[in-house]
């Protein structure tokens, strides 16, 4: 069998920059060790894989390395430029079932690559995790973190961290005797939590407002170019917790990584009743070619 599959950067405006995701066209049935090792292959952090849906234009589902996850941002704005690039959406709106929900997505078509602009779901904001276990986690001081970090999903759930400075997050590495006591603390195995998503107020470049990273164990790779999910759930937090002055901003992430990327936020409802987070960027095909199984 062969599977069409498109590598497309997402949350940049040119070819390697932003995070990279393999699409593979008419592969939802695909067994999910199949997936998963087709992940392995790549050396991306996340592929998705397309299929017909009942409830929505096209169903996505999403695979890390080791796992199927319910949702994922970078992926989604390469899964709708992939579409767009192939004719496959002929308006400027399209619905994706996901394992999060229905996702809908708009496509603002200004030039030869448009703008492509997500609406997760309502956040869901878990329970804080004690400052000192993120901090032995993430290689750093009580200090260094500005705030209570606590579990934020708005379809995959982050640990949101927010540090005091950029030094603070250029700093960060990951412990792995404190990853396991940070895996404990957030069980996890069964909340699906992912590594502490790490943010400092004021943007790498001027253009911004937030810098991130997220760093990663394996079999992932070190460090993902840019979060799409966890920009969403960032953005929920600060707007939740009065921590930025508007619900529009820029956040970017990967320029330390030499693939800068960038995304435009837009949060939802006012900050006691947020009803999603609007997540928006452009993607680069920059491969294509066929899965042969």
């Amino acid at each position: 069998m062969a599977y069409a599959f498109d590598w497309v950067d997402a949350f940049t405006d040119r070819p390697f920059g932003g995070n990279g995701c393999a699409v593979v066209h008419g592969a939802a049935g695909l067994d999910d060790a199949t997936c998963m090792a087709f992940v392995r292959e790549t050396s991306l952090v996340e592929c998705t894989f397309l299929g017909p849906s009942e409830v929505a234009d096209v169903k996505v589902r999403y695979f890390l390395a080791s796992r199927e996850i319910p949702f994922a941002g970078h992926p989604t704005i390469a899964t709708v430029a992939s579409l767009v690039d192939r004719g496959l959406v002929p308006g400027n709106s399209v619905t994706l079932e996901t394992g999060a929900g229905i996702v809908a997505v708009t496509i603002h078509r200004n030039g030869d690559f448009p703008f492509i602009e997500m609406t997760q779901v309502a956040p869901g904001f878990g329970a804080e995790v004690p400052a000192a276990i993120v901090a032995k986690a993430i290689g750093l001081a009580l200090e260094d973190i500005a705030a209570p970090p606590q579990v934020v999903s708005t379809g995959l759930p982050f640990c949101i961290t927010l540090l005091k400075d950029h030094d603070a997050l250029r700093r960060a590495r990951l412990d792995p005797s404190g990853m396991v006591r940070f895996r404990a603390a957030v069980r996890a195995e069964e909340t699906g939590v992912m590594e502490p998503y790490l943010v400092a107020l004021g943007g790498a470049t001027s253009a911004g407002d937030t810098f991130a990273r997220l760093l990663m164990e394996p079999p992932l790779p070190a460090e993902d170019p840019f979060t799409g999910s966890a920009t969403g759930a960032t953005a929920a937090w600060l707007w939740h917790h009065g921590l930025i002055a508007g619900p529009r901003y820029v956040a970017e992430q990967g320029h330390a990584m030499g693939r800068p990327g960038s995304a435009r936020v837009e949060v939802l409802g006012p900050p006691e009743a947020i009803t999603g987070v609007q997540v928006g960027g452009q993607g680069r095909i920059v491969m294509r070619g066929e899965l042969l199984l």
